[in-house]
């Protein structure tokens, strides 16, 4: 371990092996930080909260964590989880293998977000929220979970699997979206988005279906479902996977509707 001398650990956290922590750091009791894991500077985890409802924080081996990020007490992440700076995750979150959340973003709690999970900076992630496995959020994206603000009523948005929401959209309480769909940047969705559409506008309305949009790259291949091109940082054995699951010659999903 490479603990620094100004860095605050409790003798009651479990470290893993190779575990580096930064200055300044707290890490509080009922932690659990997996093999060779980097956290950053001025950072607090495990910070207690009487809305847990299981103390334990969980972080899974591999992992990094960045400066001035605040993760509370009673959430559970897989390997690999990745953040940007000053993120703030709070109680109840249960997130899968590789997360990746970006700089200045936060999850307010109780969510489930699924595998390989890809956001950009400034993302909201409200309570109760539910993201698949796969899934795309680009900047400043809103999920809102809130159908007569304010009230005491939390009603958690579902993100299928693959889908990618644009920059600076905002997904309303209860809103479900469909897997491989996309949302187009500002737009602000208030009914179901089906799978392997596009949506856009506010309100948000069907533009098309996924399968006639077109790389913009001068070769006229299809831009979804995007795992047939787009492999960036994925581990070869689901890149495997995909080129088994989304043939670059067939089509998948609908024409239009």
């Amino acid at each position: 371990m490479n603990i620094h001398a100004t860095a605050i650990v409790s003798a009651n956290a479990v470290i893993g092996d190779n575990v580096e922590i930064g200055p300044f750091t707290i890490i509080h009791d009922d932690v659990r930080i997996g093999d060779n894991t980097t956290i950053g500077s001025h950072c607090e985890i495990g910070l207690p909260t009487a809305l847990a409802k299981n103390p334990t924080l969980t972080i899974g081996a591999n992992s990094t964590i960045r400066s001035h990020s605040i993760l509370y007490a009673g959430s559970t992440f897989g390997e690999r989880l990745t953040t940007g700076h000053r993120v703030t995750i709070r109680e109840g979150t249960q997130a899968g293998i590789n997360f990746q959340l970006g700089t200045l973003s936060d999850i307010q709690g109780d969510c489930v977000i699924g595998d390989y999970v890809r956001t950009h900076s400034n993302v909201h992630i409200g309570k109760h929220s539910v993201v698949g496995n796969f899934v795309w959020i680009f900047p400043y994206v809103v999920l809102t979970n809130d159908p007569h603000p304010p009230s005491d009523v939390s009603v958690g948005c579902t993100i299928g699997d693959y889908a990618a929401i644009a920059t600076m959209s905002v997904i309303l309480p209860g809103v479900l979206v469909g897997e491989h769909s996309l949302v187009a940047a500002g737009s602000v969705v208030g009914k179901t988005v089906e799978p392997h559409t596009v949506v856009g506008g506010a309100p948000a309305k069907f533009l098309c279906a996924t399968t006639v949009i077109k790389l913009k790259d001068g070769t006229e291949r299809p831009a979804y479902p995007w795992p047939t091109h787009f492999h960036r940082s994925y581990p070869e054995a689901i890149v495997a996977k995909w080129r088994d699951e989304f043939p670059t010659n067939g089509v998948v999903g609908p024409t239009g509707l």
